[in-house]
């Protein structure tokens, strides 16, 4: 009778484990999707505007300061820092900002960067025409790459936010890309070294 209510309690257990292991395997993508659907940390695919598309009315009033902050993720794969930490910026006018990138190893490797937006309420009014975050970047052993981003502030920023804070966390997605380092280095052309 022990042993039946032992393995019955075992199972249990099991059970709980196994669901909460699956449990960590879709919190990512429902993370994500969550993010998407309130437009929370800057995850709205929205914020992309072909240039093209772009109508610059620059309110000349207004002067809101933006920071930016880089991480890297995982140890010393790579050197990343944007060039200028802050600027000042007024809605309605484009800006271009670069990023530097440096692989620190004697292997190519695929970067992948992670955006996030700061207040919350300002990642809706974030427009950008160009950013190394939407796509995997592929490097050739210690390969240094210049990567613009460059946004603008929707005039219709809510008139209370006064600093907006634009994070990017860096990390090697080699295990995981889409096409293999190797071959994506080779296709894409270095960019000269300033």
């Amino acid at each position: 009778m022990e042993g039946k209510r032992n393995a019955r309690g075992l199972w249990k257990l099991l059970i709980v484990v196994g669901g909460m292991f699956c449990f960590g395997f879709v919190l990512v993508p429902m993370y994500n999707a969550i993010c998407q659907l309130v437009n929370l940390n800057g995850k709205d695919t929205a914020m992309l505007v072909p240039a093209d598309q772009i109508v610059e009315r620059e309110d000349k009033a207004r002067t809101v300061k933006v920071e930016f902050v880089t991480t890297v993720n995982g140890g010393r794969v790579f050197s990343f820092n944007a060039e200028q930490p802050t600027i000042e910026v007024h809605p309605g006018k484009l800006y271009t900002v670069n990023f530097t990138a440096r692989n620190q190893r004697d292997v190519a490797v695929i970067g992948q960067a992670v955006p996030s937006v700061s207040p919350w309420n300002a990642a809706r009014h974030l427009r950008k025409t160009e950013c190394f975050c939407f796509n995997q970047q592929p490097f050739a052993a210690n390969e240094e790459k210049l990567m613009p981003v460059r946004f603008m502030l929707d005039p219709e920023l809510p008139a209370d936010v006064e600093t907006i804070t634009l994070s990017y966390t860096f990390f090697d997605a080699t295990a995981f890309a889409v096409v293999k380092p190797d071959a994506a280095a080779a296709a894409t052309p270095a960019v000269p070294e300033s």
